[in-house]
Parts: C-alpha cells; structure tokens; sequence
C-alpha cells in the first residue's frame, strides 16, 4: 500500500522557519521523481518543487526560489522541504506528491500557517 504522510507543520511569524518532512513507503522512492505542492485557502492546489531520484537535480517555483529546500533521504524514504524566510502567503496545506508535478499520488498534508 502506497503511503505518504506529511509532519512537522505548524504556525510561525512571517520571516520564521519551518521543515516538513514526508515519510514514504509503499513504492520505490529512490526510483522516482518527488515534489511539494501546496494548497493556499481557497485556491487549487499548486506547485512549489520537485526533485530528481537522485536528489541532485531540484526545481523551484518562482514564489519560492532562494528561500525553499527541498532534498531526500532515499535510504529512509523521506522527501524533506526546508522552507525559510517564510511569508504570509505561504499559508497552505502542504503535500508531498510522487512524480516531477502535481497529478501523482499525494499525502494527506500537513498545515502551515504563517501570521504575524
């Protein structure tokens, strides 16, 4: 059984930090393209990364290039998103999702919010 689950979520201020992790099983993770996506209230879900099999090839909405992460553990199954200089508009339920887009298969997620 395919299963991702999403952790590490919560509130901070705006400018604070945040590390959400996504624990993998079910499939072969370290064959595989994996991203983030993101889905701010009230909207569709939308991109923010994604990153190679290998862990050294990443990409990067432009909303969060220079202060987004990502990286894998491929011998714990675990796609992380290190998520920096946080703003308000980054305010959204978070998912990992498996392949280099937002149309694979998705966790749950996992809330962040951002509010001063």
């Amino acid at each position: 059984e395919v299963e991702l689950v999403e952790s590490g979520g919560g509130s901070v201020q705006p400018g604070g930090s945040l590390t959400l992790s996504c624990a993998a099983s079910g499939f072969p993770f370290s064959t595989l393209a994996m991203s983030w996506a993101r889905q701010p209230p009230g909207k569709v879900l939308e991109w923010v990364s994604s990153i190679n099999p290998g862990g050294d090839t990443t990409e990067y909405d432009d909303t969060v290039k220079g202060r987004f992460t990502i990286s894998r553990d491929n011998a714990k199954n675990t796609l992380y998103l290190q998520m920096d200089s946080l703003k308000l508009e980054d305010t959204a339920v978070y998912h990992c999702t498996v392949g280099p887009a937002v149309g694979g298969l998705r966790g749950r997620g996992i809330q962040v919010s951002v509010s001063s």
